[in-house]
């Protein structure tokens, strides 16, 4: 076979065929209320701070999913690099969501949730859709090969360095919205979402047929679930019983 004639799809990278099945999520994402509600400052105080409690239970779990994609990296560079991304998730969910609480004069997740809902203990409740994001990614880093996990956690750097980008052109008037957009805005998250972006080139690039499939299914999920993840704070989500 002639390059000519090589199907576009193979000549294609791996993640541009990822970013391809799933843009119509993002381009969803970028009309959400919340999204646009972020922009312009009419997001509901209420929501926002939904958002920033679930992000933190969210983030708790991802750095989970990252050490466990960390000890299955291929080399050792790949190991410190993603390694200190979950420490990285950690520090952000000790560091900024407890100081955009604050100045949300809200709670924590330690406390009621911004919506009332508490769990036995006095701990705020893990909303269903953030139980089921980070069950699934739990399931998918232990269960699925390093490429399967490193497919199912990459929306999460890409989609939010994306979304950063797009909103830090507008920013918010808010100045509380305005700090969260400069942070997933900066030029140092978006290099760290293209250095995942590589990696995942790379690994994709020695995987066999059945394991992009399955990594391309795992991506597109956690993708919905990033959509899913800021509808749900905008409707305020909590258990129905």
């Amino acid at each position: 076979m002639t390059p000519d004639a090589i199907p576009a799809a193979a000549a294609q990278s791996f993640s541009a065929r990822l970013w391809a099945s799933t843009e119509h999520v993002y381009e969803a994402i970028l009309r959400h209320p919340f999204l646009t509600g972020l922009t312009d400052g009419s997001l509901p105080r209420a929501a926002f701070g939904h958002f920033v409690v679930q992000d933190a239970h969210y983030l708790r779990d991802y750095a989970r999913a990252l050490a466990v994609c960390a000890a299955k990296a291929p080399t050792e560079d790949d190991v410190r690099a993603l390694a200190s991304d979950a420490a990285d998730a950690v520090a952000a969910e000790q560091a900024m969501h407890a100081d955009l609480l604050d100045a949300l004069g809200g709670p924590t997740p330690t406390g009621p949730t911004p919506t009332g809902g508490v769990a036995a203990g006095g701990v705020a409740t893990v909303a269903p859709t953030t139980r089921a994001y980070t069950s699934y990614l739990l399931a998918t880093v232990y269960g699925g090969s390093f490429l399967e996990g490193l497919a199912a956690v990459l929306p999460c750097y890409w989609i939010y360095a994306r979304v950063g980008a797009w909103l830090l052109a507008d920013s918010s008037p808010d100045p509380v919205y305005a700090r969260w957009i400069a942070a997933y805005g900066d030029p140092a998250f978006q290099a760290v979402a293209d250095r995942v972006v590589a990696l995942t080139d790379r690994v994709g690039a020695d995987a066999s047929a059945p394991e992009l499939s399955r990594a391309a299914e795992h991506f597109a999920v956690t993708a919905r679930y990033e959509w899913m993840f800021w509808d749900a704070a905008w409707r305020r989500e909590t258990w129905p019983i």
